[in-house]
């Protein structure tokens, strides 16, 4: 019961940061799940992109039917059509990284490392972005690209997102903060669906425990409601030190699991 409360703990307060942020929550739920090792590495990579998509599914259909979404669908259709394809291909890489060894933390080891680096490198853009010069795409055919390559991030880090989609839609895009943070969730939810049918359609679903599977969702649905009120109540320089601050925070976590896995 103490492991269930935690994973409802995590998910619930991840998904409140991840409404905020634009990061789906998967960034904080993965690495953090993965440091306590009650679940192996493709159980935790699934339980996190179901839980992402429950509080992605949430905020974009409420954002939706309230008239509220300030999505660009010019850009942000083509981008999550691309996301969807792309969370097929980082389901596949997941499957044959996951080939290469019988040892589930050699597999962990690589999703902490490659995490580890998108983190680090999104810390960085973060703090010297007012000082980068931003574009501003139109083309769908690199619209689609662009999400082709956030998908396969997403689903092979089992992160929904994370704090990479933000980065590309401040470079490429020039999105405000809060902006950004919608059209990511948006991003999220099209590759975590394409993701979640493949695992069920190939049969590759983990082995875990119902139960922890309905308090992570409801966790995750609970703390998407809760991030979406605050994010209205809240300027862009508070997200923005919020984001920053949680990327130092996993900066630590993935170091530490790199050094548990080898």
């Amino acid at each position: 019961m103490l492991i269930y409360l935690v994973f409802l703990i995590v998910c619930f307060g991840a998904s409140i940061v991840g409404a905020i942020c634009g990061i789906g929550g998967g960034v904080i739920i993965k690495p953090v799940l993965d440091s306590f090792g009650v679940l192996d590495v493709t159980a935790i990579s699934f339980l996190s992109g179901c839980t992402v998509l429950s509080m992605t599914t949430y905020s974009v259909l409420k954002n939706k039917i309230s008239g509220e979404s300030h999505v660009t669908m010019k850009t942000g259709f083509p981008l999550a059509i691309g996301a969807a394809v792309g969370g097929l291909i980082g389901k596949w890489l997941f499957s044959y990284v996951k080939s290469l060894s019988s040892d589930p933390n050699k597999v962990g080891a690589v999703q902490a490392l490659c995490l580890l680096i998108v983190t680090l490198g999104t810390l960085i853009y973060t703090i010297y972005k007012a000082k980068i010069k931003t574009y501003e795409v139109d083309s769908a055919i690199v619209c689609v690209l662009i999400g082709i390559f956030l998908g396969i991030m997403s689903s092979f880090l089992g992160i929904g997102g994370g704090p990479i989609n933000l980065v590309v839609l401040f470079f490429f895009f020039s999105m405000s903060t809060k902006l950004a943070a919608e059209n990511s969730l948006y991003i999220i939810f099209f590759s975590q669906i394409a993701s979640l049918i493949s695992t069920i359609v190939t049969g590759s679903v983990p082995d875990f425990q119902i139960g922890v599977l309905v308090l992570m969702v409801a966790g995750g649905i609970a703390g998407g409601i809760c991030g979406r009120a605050i994010n209205k109540k809240i300027d862009e320089k508070t997200v923005d030190k919020l984001f920053i601050a949680l990327m130092v925070l996993m900066i630590v976590i993935n170091i530490y699991n790199i050094y548990k896995f080898m």
